[in-house]
């Protein structure tokens, strides 16, 4: 009776708006920058949102949520640096796929993620005509939140409709405590900023999985509700170069995306 009575008064609480306790916490985020083969765009976007979105990521176990984005050509074009070690390519990485996993199940999500890539490997599951630009995973470590504003678990769900991936290092001396106090200071746009720290891949990581990770490299993701061509010059264009002169390091990525719509092969003939 007393367990019953305590379930209970937690409901009560929840539903009273006692919701600061937020119990569901974002762990980690799996980032996956991905490249079809010119000609395979179709068949890729298909194969992707109708079987590996769910059957590589959404089934398991701890999975929070998950989507998925696209650099059409016009956002490639807003990209930089131009000599960027994670896309040096700068027409490279058209579709960008985000997953998020609860706290504290993590490592269990990542070795059951390790699994079944490999089963779906052994069972003619995966497509090939594709490159990995940037997979990797990342642990979460603080979001960028205005008064009010959408909780980083629910940025997913949330639909907006571009984010911005920002890749930095940051520089000799200085600390991802002084990377978080610098941009909780910067008036950037969006629903939520989360950042990440990244997580070397296991040594059996699926065939053809590349990652450019430096040891100390931080990963951030700008959920932008606005039209990313209002804001792009004020907010984001001289992102880097504010960053360096600030002495805090070197962007190596700034990259907009636009969300993709499940369902149809929307944006597949404007990616290059």
């Amino acid at each position: 009776m007393g367990s019953t009575e305590s379930g209970d008064q937690h409901v009560q609480d929840l539903g009273s708006g006692k919701t600061d306790q937020r119990p569901v916490r974002l762990g980690g985020a799996l980032v996956t920058l991905v490249e079809p083969h010119r000609g395979s765009e179709v068949a890729y976007n298909r194969w992707y949102e109708r079987d590996h979105f769910y059957a590589g990521c959404m089934i398991g176990a701890w999975t929070i949520s998950g989507a998925r984005f696209v650099a059409t050509r016009d956002l490639k074009e807003l990209r930089y640096p131009a000599d960027s070690p994670v896309a040096p390519d700068a027409e490279a990485g058209s579709f960008l796929a985000l997953y998020w996993v609860l706290a504290g199940r993590f490592g269990e999500w990542m070795q059951w993620g390790s699994e079944q890539v490999k089963w779906l490997h052994e069972n003619g599951r995966m497509f090939a005509d594709r490159d990995h630009i940037h997979t990797l995973m990342y642990r979460f470590r603080t979001e960028y939140e205005a008064p009010d504003g959408v909780p980083v678990e629910l940025a997913l769900d949330h639909r907006s409709p571009y984010v911005v991936l920002v890749i930095g290092e940051p520089a000799d001396g200085r600390t991802l405590d002084d990377v978080d106090a610098w941009f909780g200071e910067q008036p950037l746009p969006g629903v939520v900023g989360a950042e990440f720290t990244a997580i070397p891949l296991p040594g059996d990581s699926a065939p053809g999985v590349r990652a450019d990770s430096a040891a100390n490299r931080f990963s951030q993701l700008w959920f932008v509700d606005d039209e990313i061509t209002d804001i792009w010059e004020e907010k984001f264009a001289g992102l880097g170069e504010r960053f360096a002169s600030a002495g805090l390091g070197r962007l190596v990525l700034v990259a907009p995306f636009r969300a993709t719509v499940p369902g149809t092969d929307t944006y597949t003939d404007q990616i290059w």
